[in-house]
């Protein structure tokens, strides 16, 4: 019985070590530089928003914050980065709902799992994709292109790049009836030239690359896929708006922190991002990228990669979709 009491008393003696511990480490949170990691190169996809962040996450928390680019293997060399780092708040990944939520269903042999190795500190931001289609095709609404397309399937075809935008594009075929032969860039502005030359009918894709042609006159918006219309684009109807409530989808991005980083560290980040990305001139370079600020909670932002997680892996099984 003794013994019994002794083991019993010695497990609460280390837990109430630890958790003064964790609250000495989160009290002295930073005590060196802060990392974040980004799964691309430097100066392409989400690495504005780790050096926009970066720079007032650096100004309120009194230490440098240092951004590392590390591209390749669909997030698996960032990711495994972050995942080896101490759980203390000093190395944070900037992940993306690609990497977080359709990669873990469509890519195999991926090293990390997006609930598992991580806790969610906060979104930073949002945007939506805007199907376009070429200047020239007979099709003025997404009512009209669907009619199109399965009227004239040989010509139906559709042009994007990574494994986020294939996924959005079956979504788009399992919500509408509707079949595309799918043709995969390298980057969203090659799919755009495709578009462009008539080798392509349609694309869902991100704002920015679809900006210059539409102002150009060479491809026409059909939709965007926001719950409201852009203010960059407010002649552009949304999807929900012509009768297509289902195919609502918003990109995101957002900081992590390692599993097991204690709750008052995550607590502190949190703060402070949903602060930055509210701040007039974040937001305004936001705006610039075609993007609005998100501020989320970390459970909710738990809560979205969960979800979609679900939604991804459903529409990913029912079209066969399967990435080495």
């Amino acid at each position: 019985m003794k013994i019994r009491r002794a083991i019993v008393l010695a497990g609460i003696v280390a837990t109430s070590l630890a958790a003064a511990a964790f609250a000495q480490d989160a009290g002295q949170f930073p005590s060196r530089n802060v990392h974040i990691v980004v799964p691309n190169a430097a100066g392409g996809g989400l690495d504005f928003f780790a050096r926009l962040v970066g720079q007032k996450l650096s100004d309120r928390l009194g230490r440098p914050v240092v951004v590392e680019n590390r591209p390749g293997a669909n997030g698996n060399i960032a990711a495994g980065q972050v995942t080896k780092a101490a759980p203390d708040g000093h190395t944070l990944l900037l992940g993306s709902i690609g990497m977080l939520t359709v990669n873990p269903v469509v890519v195999a042999n991926l090293t990390y799992d997006s609930q598992r190795d991580f806790v969610p500190i906060s979104m930073v931001a949002k945007f939506p994709l805007i199907l376009v289609v070429n200047a020239k095709a007979p099709v003025r609404s997404v009512p009209e292109l669907v009619a199109y397309a399965k009227a004239n399937p040989d010509k139906a075809n559709a042009a994007a790049s990574g494994p986020i935008f294939q996924v959005v594009q079956k979504m788009f075929e399992q919500r509408t009836g509707t079949k595309f032969e799918y043709i995969a860039f390298r980057a969203n502005s090659e799919a755009m030239l495709a578009l462009m030359r008539g080798d392509a009918l349609m694309s869902l894709t991100d704002v920015g690359p679809a900006t210059g042609p539409l102002q150009d006159g060479r491809v026409r918006a059909l939709a965007v896929t926001s719950p409201q219309r852009l203010a960059s684009h407010p002649d552009v109807p949304t999807m929900a708006e012509q009768g297509f409530k289902d195919m609502t989808v918003e990109f995101w991005t957002g900081l992590l922190a390692p599993a097991k980083t204690p709750p008052a560290i995550v607590k502190r980040l949190e703060d402070e991002i949903r602060a930055i990305v509210q701040l007039p001139d974040v937001v305004e370079k936001l705006a610039s990228h075609q993007t609005y600020p998100a501020g989320s909670s970390s459970a909710e932002f738990a809560k979205v990669i969960a979800r979609e997680l679900a939604q991804w892996a459903e529409v990913a099984k029912r079209g066969n979709i399967k990435i080495q």
